[in-house]
């Protein structure tokens, strides 16, 4: 990862499902990346940088529902209890989604985003107003507050550091939050997690692209995320394709499993980053346990 224009390393699935080690990079022509490394075949997979998926995307927009149903936009405000999947973000600034509800043991419910969403990559202060839709859709406080920020893990920013997470939690309640998305989505996450392997199929719900499917490509994934306040590395993570899974905008979408059996609608990943046709998540695991939370769904 010392080369110029590699941005990180994954297992992935190579010929046979035998693994092999995947070099993300900047582009196709990074050279020097070798075919092979201890009997491990070594592909290089064009990502471009990888940046948090904060502001600036431009949502789906509400489409036209036949037989006259309502069209749906997560970037838009909506009524208290809002569904989870839908536009968020600290009072002052930004816009990303709300991951899902969680809970502690003494009942309390909070809503489930990035660091770089609830608490500005470091920078905000705990009781800050969290609001919906986020600034960049409208929000404001105090009329949009959904919630204070309560807790988040700081993100270290050096291309030495091992993060894990990008998380936050705000303390909300069960009349302002929901935990169900829009009738659009998957609708309840499952409260039961789950761990992946290369191939999984998964889906999300996020603020800007909505209800969409892809697979996971890397898993162990190490890699260099772009912020507004530098660059952090970040280990452990997993690595998700499909061309429109995820844009600017979808940080802290909730990533479940896509399946027809009891694995359906798992949480495996919490998103916070992305790069060309490509998405990077946190494991869920590490981040309800860093808060001491559970997932409030079915």
């Amino acid at each position: 990862m010392a080369q110029a224009g590699v941005v990180g390393t994954a297992i992935g699935e190579g010929q046979g499902a035998q693994p092999i080690m995947l070099v993300l990079v900047e582009h196709g022509t990074v050279g020097g990346i070798p075919w092979q490394l201890e009997d491990v075949p070594v592909r290089p997979l064009p990502t471009g940088k990888i940046y948090a998926l904060v502001k600036g995307g431009n949502p789906k927009g509400p489409k036209d529902k036949p037989g006259g149903k309502p069209a749906i936009d997560p970037a838009s405000w909506w009524p208290r209890a809002v569904p989870i999947g839908v536009s968020t973000g600290h009072a002052a600034l930004t816009a990303g989604t709300i991951a899902c509800r969680v809970k502690d043991g003494l009942g309390n419910v909070y809503a489930l985003s990035n660091n770089h969403i609830y608490a500005n990559q470091n920078q905000a202060a705990i009781g800050d107003p969290v609001i919906q839709p986020g600034v960049y859709d409208g929000g404001m406080s105090p009329v949009d507050d959904i919630g204070t920020l309560f807790d988040y893990e700081p993100i270290v920013f050096s291309t030495n550091a091992k993060n894990v997470i990008d998380a936050a939690i705000a303390l909300s309640a069960p009349e302002l939050l929901g935990n169900a998305t829009p009738s659009d989505g998957y609708g309840l996450p499952r409260s039961t997690t789950a761990t992946v392997s290369y191939g999984a199929k998964v889906m999300k719900y996020g603020r800007t692209t909505g209800h969409t499917s892809g697979m996971v490509k890397g898993v162990n994934v190490i890699v260099n995320v772009q912020y507004d306040a530098g660059v952090a590395r970040f280990v452990d993570q997993l690595l998700i394709g499909g061309g429109n899974f995820s844009a600017s905008g979808d940080s802290g979408s909730l990533v479940v499993l896509r399946a027809k059996d009891a694995k359906d609608r798992k949480p495996v990943g919490l998103l916070f980053a992305g790069g060309n046709h490509f998405a990077v998540a946190n494991p869920i695991g590490s981040v309800l346990m860093r808060f001491d939370v559970t997932i409030d769904g079915e």
